[in-house]
């Protein structure tokens, strides 16, 4: 395992930690107000509602790092002969 992909998983590992650590001591109830998906307010915990934008920001980053690029091509590269 690289060194690359080992500290992604230590910071990874940390924000998923302050992610759980949140979420313990923020019970009150927030109101979440997204009109665009959304046709009335959310009442829920904060916690639940961090997890959801987190959880939201994961998901469209690793779309968007997966993504659909259109690869090497099978010929040589330019600088070849």
């Amino acid at each position: 395992m690289s060194f690359k992909v080992l500290f992604k998983l230590v910071v990874f590992l940390a924000i998923l930690f302050a992610l759980l650590y949140v979420g313990m001591y923020n019970k009150q109830s927030v109101d979440f107000y997204f009109p665009v998906l959304l046709a009335s307010k959310w009442t829920q915990p904060a916690g639940i509602v961090y997890f959801a934008m987190f959880a939201a920001g994961v998901i469209a980053g690793a779309i968007l790092t997966v993504g659909g690029g259109k690869g090497r091509s099978k010929g040589p590269a330019k600088g070849d002969k």
